[in-house]
């Protein structure tokens, strides 16, 4: 085997070992890692779309194109790691000289990779690379077909919740409107059964968002849902009831609080999302002391017992918002969430305010309250 030949066998062995490598990373690997050849394969597709979305004027024309983004991104990783492995094999086919051109070289790769074994091997080396690339193909077609389950499984857990909160919040979903039913429903003490369902929520969509990243893209059934908006809704909700709100104090919303803006944050880290990890009360928020303040006016009108201190309300609302506000509004924006008071991206809005957030990399698990 010549030097050309010898470079030619070890380069289409790592592309063969970079693709595997890859597929390992996306399907099988049960934490999350940002693999550049699935996020490159992402980015193509929604490149295309973007083509697409310059047609639309309207959100549900968005919605409807964008519903298709995360299928059929996921479905195009298999056609292209086995093109890949196909390449890297016929390489390696060429490289050990048993086969007289790279027509050749390419047709008896695909005749492994696809198991149709139309082309014979030329002799034991050739067999060999035979078997370990149709045995390459199989594991990575059996692979999707156990992903698919794993995938729409989470799925269902994270929309079922989504879907109850609209009879709790409304749609779009509003921790204004969420509070005011549980007045007039339930009672603000039913609140505490509200908060332990939804840390466990967020503790599931951490681990499987992160590890079935295609998930985040993943958009609800109806148009108007999404599961950043709900956790918007949720996460507010006990930031008020924390702040503002007249009722005695409930451990299991701060501890609800805090399992959801790790767990956007942990998401956002996977995508390379930038914030703040160490905020204080005093840094800036994209809602404005006016937005609070009707808020407050609005739940004191319904009957809401309120603290009398806004200016210190407005302090501890704002020491809790800080600690999820970029993240949340950044997921908003690359999820193409639909408004949602507070909770979606809120350079939607006509006269919305617009923050620049400054970047960190790690999050904290201690609420910044003064």
């Amino acid at each position: 085997m010549d030097l050309l030949r010898l470079f030619v066998f070890i380069f289409g062995g790592a592309i063969v070992a970079r693709t595997v490598f890859s597929a390992i990373q996306t399907f099988v690997l049960p934490r999350g890692a940002n693999d550049r050849l699935s996020r490159f394969i992402f980015q193509i597709v929604f490149g295309l779309f973007r083509v697409l979305l310059r047609k639309t004027r309207t959100y549900g024309q968005r919605d409807r194109i964008m519903a298709f983004y995360a299928p059929i991104s996921l479905l195009a990783l298999i056609p292209i790691y086995l093109i890949l492995i196909m390449l890297g094999f016929a390489g390696m086919f060429w490289a050990v000289g048993n086969v007289g051109s790279w027509e050749q070289a390419v047709k008896i790769s695909g005749s492994s990779i696809v198991t149709l074994s139309f082309a014979a091997p030329g002799d034991f080396l050739d067999g060999l690379l035979m078997i370990a690339e149709a045995a390459i193909g199989l594991i990575l077609v059996a692979v999707l077909i156990a992903y698919l389950p794993t995938m729409y499984s989470a799925f269902q857990r994270r929309e079922q919740a989504v879907t109850l909160l609209e009879v709790r919040a409304g749609s779009p979903p509003s921790a204004i409107e969420m509070i005011l039913r549980y007045q007039r429903i339930h009672g603000l003490d039913r609140l505490n059964v509200l908060w332990v369902q939804w840390e466990q929520w967020f503790a599931d969509i951490e681990e499987s968002h992160t590890s079935l990243a295609a998930l985040v893209f993943f958009r609800s059934p109806q148009p108007d849902h999404s599961w950043v908006t709900a956790a918007g809704a949720v996460l507010d909700a006990a930031a008020l009831i924390r702040s503002i709100v007249d009722v005695p104090r409930d451990a299991q919303a701060d501890l609800c609080l805090r399992a959801g803006y790790l767990a956007l944050r942990r998401i956002a880290d996977f995508f390379q999302i930038a914030y703040n990890a160490n905020p204080t009360s005093a840094d800036s928020i994209s809602l404005s002391r006016t937005e609070f303040d009707e808020a407050c006016a609005e739940l004191q009108r319904n009957g809401v017992p309120l603290t009398a201190d806004r200016d210190q309300a407005w302090r501890d609302f704002t020491g809790w918002r800080v600690n999820y506000d970029t993240v949340l509004l950044a997921l908003a924006a690359i999820t193409m969430a639909p408004y949602a008071p507070w909770s979606s991206d809120r350079s939607l809005l006509p006269t919305g305010p617009k923050k620049n957030h400054r970047a960190s990399s790690r999050a904290s698990f201690r609420p910044n309250r003064r």
